[in-house]
């Protein structure tokens, strides 16, 4: 399932040190604004305690996480919808990402120059929200002002219904709020959807700070970017980037001494994954055998024959039936057997909708 999300915010704030950790590539990181033009794409896999757990009881011959993808996107800077620091090509490179992570610089750093002057994180996610409404405020112009032609001439009623949504989403654009906070009716999602705006994407806020502040669970500015983002509905989080590039560099023993040494339990990258995973609305279930214990990506709500087409199409084609049980009853009762005995062991049809941790075999003909 190839869902990425963009790693956005404005130059020098520690999106590609961040990226850098997150995925193990070198995506360039210097001092200087638009070191990063094209964006780097680094696929990352997902913490999961279950995998390990299951595997531990199944004893596959090997175990294979899942994964999702990551996009490091260049800075960006007040003026980009209009051009500044080659401000439409990054903007391009966001709407393709399924969601946003926007990096908050709350550290201070005279060898680390800041693209403004000077550090204020409420300042950073003004400049970079606006760029992305002033975005999407002229591209639902454009839109609306083509439908409304488009509806005069043919008076088409799926087109009424269209431009109702558009209109609605131009004027929450125009007043300053994201298209996000727009209700749309279920049956226009699909649509909604296939505008491609910055601002409908789902959002996460990521305080940068020092490896001090870190350690002292955030400062005044983080503090700030918390208060907003919960105001929003959004969520943020705290990390300390250039921590992360150094543990990201050890050993998995050197790793965790190092978090013990700090009172950490595991790397803030893991917390970012999840919370990443968490905003694209993904669940994870397993297969498990002798061959091998693997965890599988879907969005939440999808039905067994949708969930058995991850692994292969083939299997939703012909789909059966699936057996299933939820991982939790395998770590309560030690074996499959003893699944199967408690009553725990099932079959669904169809109409099934996966829950997160199901362990799940395919019965399927083609």
């Amino acid at each position: 399932m190839a869902l990425q999300c963009g790693i956005v915010g404005l130059p020098n704030v520690g999106k590609s040190t961040l990226f850098n950790a997150l995925t193990a590539a070198k995506a360039e990181a210097a001092n200087y604004p638009f070191c990063t033009i094209d964006p780097n794409v680094g696929v990352v896999t997902v913490p999961d305690p279950r995998l390990k757990e299951i595997t531990a009881l199944i004893k596959p011959q090997k175990e294979i996480p899942t994964a999702m993808e990551f996009v490091d996107i260049a800075g960006l800077v007040a003026g980009a919808s209009k051009g500044e620091g080659l401000g439409n090509q990054f903007l391009a490179n966001i709407r393709e990402t399924d969601a946003i992570i926007q990096v908050v610089r709350c550290f201070d750093d005279p060898d680390v120059v800041h693209v403004s002057g000077s550090i204020d994180p409420l300042r950073d996610i003004d400049v970079i929200n606006t760029e992305l409404m002033l975005a999407d405020l002229e591209s639902i112009e454009k839109r609306k002002q083509k439908m409304e032609k488009q509806f005069k001439a043919t008076k088409d009623k799926q087109l009424e219904r269209q431009l109702n949504v558009v209109s609605q989403i131009h004027a929450a654009l125009a007043d300053g709020k994201p298209a996000r906070t727009v209700e749309i009716d279920k049956d226009d999602k699909k649509f909604a959807k296939e505008l491609q705006l910055l601002t409908s994407k789902p959002i996460l806020y990521v305080c940068n700070v020092s490896e001090d502040d870190f350690t002292a669970g955030g400062n005044e500015g983080s503090k700030k970017v918390s208060a907003f983002a919960a105001n929003e509905g959004n969520n943020s989080l705290l990390v300390c980037s250039a921590m992360e590039a150094e543990i990201a560099l050890l050993e998995p023993e050197e790793q965790k001494e190092f978090l013990e040494a700090l009172g950490v339990e595991e790397p803030g990258l893991h917390r970012l994954i999840r919370e990443a995973y968490r905003l694209l609305e993904l669940e994870t279930y397993f297969t498990a055998g002798e061959k091998e214990v693997r965890a599988w990506t879907i969005k939440k709500g999808t039905k067994a024959p949708q969930a058995a087409a991850v692994i292969h199409t083939d299997f939703a084609k012909g789909f059966i039936r699936a057996e299933t049980y939820n991982c939790e009853d395998l770590f309560a009762l030690k074996t499959e057997q003893a699944v199967k005995e408690s009553g725990k062991y099932r079959l669904e049809g169809k109409e099934y909708v996966v829950k997160d941790g199901d362990v799940l075999f395919f019965r399927f003909n083609v």
